[in-house]
């Protein structure tokens, strides 16, 4: 991994230890290039810290006391990542080297009457959580947190179209004093896009469209490797102006021939002409929004998620075709199907958790976001595809 000069040599030697391996004075010397005197005193501000422990000391086979090795301490702490939705509510618990170590689904807050009623259950989904894997509260360093809905940079809810009654409404706050951690709120489609930009299908890809298409269509947007927020945290909420034929108050998709986007697709699949020309319908459509978001943006690539990536190449291949017919450029945009599917969110909302409270998480400064290394697919609950995050 490429380290940036600018970083303090206490934060270059926690990086080594924590994404390279457990090491020596004498090897992070080496490998740092830097001083031996100056990475003694970086060890003992991370030992002071609890950033590092003591690690089994390699047997060289000669005389003499083996060198004291250092390892980091990814379970001296542990960040949440929160993805908050209408019809579930997903949990995923990492460890301060961003390995993931348990994730959990649960029902969504539309089962719950009323605000704080809502707010409640997530705060009970993540206690849960928290018991399942045995860690106590108290070891919690940061928690991420993905919603639906225009946020502003403290964690206050702005509007919210899915969850009206959390308009207006410090969520940040609220789960700050539950758990006595800071706490790091954002839109759930912009979160989607910070964990396909980081851990996805669009990692090394700086300018980046991903489009959440699923009850409602919407997107996140990463300028330059960051997501843009916009003056107002508005950047994304595009999908009733770019979008032709969706509800202009909530941006909602209908559909005519079935009532669910599931069954449209299954019936054009077995034959059915009426729902194959819908479908064509919408997929037209679809592409005519997209190229006019290329045309306002120029990424490198477009990221297709949300409920009905679940189709698969039955919505990606003619999307891909139609596109062209819009744009009537020289050149194509890769289109490409999203990769964390229904997790994007919580684990976005770990990176999250991960950029903003960097120095509350290693109690050191400069720290980068880790790699985040989600659970084996075999290792997590399934969970319904047609899901979104708005």
């Amino acid at each position: 991994m490429v380290v940036s000069n600018p970083l303090s040599i206490v934060a270059r030697s926690a990086l080594q230890l924590r994404d390279v391996g457990p090491a020596t004075v004498n090897e992070l010397s080496r490998s740092l290039e830097l001083s031996r005197t100056s990475v003694e005193t970086a060890v003992t501000a991370l030992s002071d810290a609890g950033t590092i422990i003591d690690a089994p000391a390699r047997n060289a086979g000669g005389a003499g006391r083996p060198a004291r090795r250092y390892a980091f301490h990814a379970a001296a702490g542990t960040i949440v990542g929160v993805d908050i939705g209408v019809a579930s509510v997903r949990v995923v618990l990492a460890d301060l080297a961003g390995h993931v170590i348990a994730q959990h689904s649960y029902q969504g807050v539309a089962a719950h009457d009323g605000g704080a009623a809502k707010l409640t259950a997530v705060i009970d989904d993540i206690r849960r959580s928290l018991s399942a894997s045995s860690i106590p509260s108290s070891q919690v360093r940061a928690i991420g947190v993905s919603l639906p809905g225009i946020v502003d940079d403290s964690g206050r809810v702005t509007t919210s179209v899915v969850i009206p009654e959390w308009s207006g409404i410090d969520i940040g706050s609220q789960l700050r004093h539950a758990f006595g951690c800071p706490v790091a709120v954002d839109n759930g489609v912009r979160l989607a896009a910070v964990a396909e930009h980081h851990l996805g299908v669009a990692q090394l890809v700086d300018d980046v469209i991903y489009l959440s298409v699923g009850n409602r269509i919407a997107m996140g947007l990463i300028l330059g490797g960051r997501p843009r927020r916009g003056i107002h945290n508005a950047a994304g909420d595009i999908g009733r102006l770019a979008f032709r034929g969706l509800d202009t108050e909530t941006g909602q998709i209908s559909w005519r021939t079935a009532a669910t986007a599931a069954e449209v697709f299954g019936a054009a699949r077995a034959g059915d002409a009426d729902a194959q020309a819908e479908l064509d319908a919408f997929i037209d459509e679809l592409a005519h929004g997209i190229a006019t978001l290329i045309m306002t943006v120029d990424p490198a690539m477009i990221v297709i998620g949300g409920g009905l990536s679940a189709a698969h190449e039955q919505l990606l291949d003619p999307l891909r075709a139609a596109l062209p017919h819009h744009l009537g450029l020289p050149f194509q945009v890769p289109l490409a199907e999203a990769r964390l599917g229904a997790e994007a969110a919580a684990h976005g909302a770990l990176v999250h958790a991960f950029q903003r409270h960097a120095d509350r998480i290693y109690r050191i400064d400069d720290m980068p976001v880790p790699p985040i290394t989600p659970l084996a697919h075999e290792s997590v609950t399934p969970i319904d595809p047609t899901e979104e995050h708005q």
